[in-house]
């Protein structure tokens, strides 16, 4: 094969950068869930569906670049990981405009579905889970909300994942 054809070994790190990332990400968005006790939004968990397609398309990046096959399959790969991001990205800055009423949020806009209490049920009731609805920031830090912050990061990766794409 011709070096154009084959896989150059650069094309692992990018793509585990970017799965990595978005794992983090998504990561981070369960932890607040499930240890820090917020009940996503539905537009939150509308949130994480890129990433939850763009991280098993990004293990498969890693594996083509492994095992070397064609560099246009990974390439292929990352540039859909970066649409993923980008669809992420504007979700992200869609839910922090219903955050900051610079527009309304769907009229169907509530809690996803609680976790079942697991262990004592009455520590639970005592605890409940933190329930805010779509137009409120759950949680800030330097003025962005958990919206904000994903838009920020999922651009981010969407931004990587393309220049992974084209140097690949």
């Amino acid at each position: 094969m011709s070096d154009s054809l084959t896989q150059p070994s650069r094309g692992l790190s990018p793509s585990l950068v970017a799965t990595l990332g978005m794992a983090a990400a998504v990561g981070g968005a369960l932890a607040f869930e499930h240890i820090g006790g917020y009940i996503p939004c539905a537009l939150c968990l509308m949130q994480r569906t890129p990433y939850y397609w763009g991280i098993p398309i990004g293990i498969l990046a890693i594996v083509t670049s492994v095992v070397k096959l064609p560099v246009w399959l990974t390439r292929s790969l990352l540039a859909i990981v970066g649409v993923l991001m980008l669809v992420g990205a504007g979700l992200g800055v869609y839910h922090a405009g219903v955050e900051w009423k610079f527009w309304k949020g769907p009229t169907t806009c509530g809690a996803g579905a609680p976790a079942a209490p697991v262990g004592n049920i009455l520590d639970a009731l005592k605890n409940p889970p933190r329930f805010v609805p779509c137009d409120e920031a759950a949680w800030r830090f330097l003025g962005l909300s958990l919206a904000g912050y994903n838009a920020l990061i999922s651009g981010a990766m969407a931004a990587l994942s393309f220049a992974a794409a084209r140097k690949v």
